[in-house]
């Protein structure tokens, strides 16, 4: 029998090993926001450090994969255990509150991110980086994670840049912002009596 939505731990451990990459990940969705990251890629750390501080999820990611070759399947692959991780953690998603927005500004830079935890896996990523590169980091990268989280978190999300100059601060509010909208769609909605928020009955 499942424990109340109010009581259960909503925590997930997930491995994934593949010729390409080695991944762990352990998250805590009713978090403080701490975070242990070794990707090996930093930025992306840096941009996990905001998803996991933002979105006051705990987040531990170790990952091993073949950057000798480039980030590209550790980063898509980092997205994957990261979204199956979350799924993980909802279980079946009794009680969510499921839909989550933000919008988050650094600088000259703004971001809107919109989530549903619909049980449908959809991407629609609107972000013209003004660069190719954030120090070695390939900026095409950022979709990559994003398709890989949503294609297993089962959730659909929407990402728009609507201005920015700086690639930096134009990939940073995108996961600020991200983080803030899934804070928001996986909290607890203490008005539905733990039922499951769909007219389906079941996401």
């Amino acid at each position: 029998m499942n424990a109340p939505a109010d009581l259960a731990a909503r925590t997930a451990r997930v491995e994934r090993d593949t010729r390409e990459t080695m991944i762990a990940v352990e998250l805590n969705l009713d978090g403080s926001g701490r975070s242990q990251l070794a990707t090996g890629v930093p930025f992306l750390d840096h941009m996990l450090d905001q998803v996991a501080r933002h979105g006051m999820v705990d987040l531990a990611v170790k990952a091993e994969g073949d950057l000798h070759i480039d980030a590209h399947h550790t980063v898509e692959d980092v997205g994957i255990v990261v979204g199956q991780a979350v799924a993980k953690a909802l279980g079946d998603k009794a009680g969510l509150v499921r839909y989550g927005h933000a919008y988050v500004p650094l600088d000259e830079a703004l971001s809107r991110v919109v989530i549903d935890l619909s049980g449908r896996p959809g991407l629609e990523f609107h972000v013209a980086f003004t660069r190719a590169r954030i120090g070695s980091f390939d900026v095409d990268l950022a979709h990559e994670f994003f398709q890989g989280f949503v294609n297993h978190a089962l959730a659909t999300v929407h990402v728009d840049n609507l201005r920015g100059a700086n690639a930096h601060h134009q990939c940073e509010t995108v996961f600020k912002a991200f983080g803030r909208a899934l804070r928001m769609a996986v909290a607890r909605d203490p008005r539905s009596g733990g039922a499951i928020p769909s007219t389906k009955g079941a996401l």
